[in-house]
């Protein structure tokens, strides 16, 4: 029996990030060799995160009606932001895979991860949000060097889904 509705506020110190391989393919292989060789099963560092799931809805107008008849839904995407104070180039690898380190002259496997968002209040143990994003895929990597201020990489990304989860203690 699924649990209460969590109704619990958080903000981001209530936040953790987790990655893993997605699957057993070449892509989720690839994934592993970065996430276990720069010890990024728990993200630090981070200062944001966005999650953005979007459906694109056509509407129905039948001649003559200004209101339209029907909403018909269609495409759903899952894209987002990671933006972390931190460069190591995990993410870049994340991104290329084998080509982060040379040219390959072949194709090669982009990696393919989940990316687990979990939120618990410390002042209530045991009651958790837990967004999962399947399959995710960097599109985007870049680099800040600001003056004044501290170097940050960020990256956007695609998933192929999500799935959210509440557990109430």
């Amino acid at each position: 029996m699924p649990s209460a509705a969590n109704n619990q506020v958080y903000t981001g110190a209530d936040g953790t990030i987790l990655l893993a391989p997605a699957g057993e393919g070449p892509e989720g292989g690839a994934a592993s060799t970065v996430i276990e060789g720069n010890d990024l099963i728990q993200v630090g560092r981070v200062t944001g995160v966005t999650v953005q799931v979007s459906s694109a809805i056509r509407p129905f107008h039948e001649i003559g009606q200004r209101y339209a008849s029907e909403l018909r839904s269609g495409n759903v995407s899952v894209r987002g932001h990671i933006d972390r104070a931190w460069l190591n180039g995990a993410l870049l690898r994340l991104l290329l895979g084998e080509a982060s380190e040379q040219r390959p002259r072949a194709s090669w496997a982009q990696p393919a991860f989940n990316i687990t968002l979990m939120a618990e209040n410390a002042a209530n143990p045991g009651t958790k949000s837990i967004v999962t994003l399947h399959d995710v895929k960097l599109e985007q990597w870049n680099l800040s060097m600001p003056e004044d201020d501290f170097v940050m990489e960020g990256a956007d990304f695609q998933a192929l889904y999500v799935s959210v989860r509440d557990e109430r203690a």
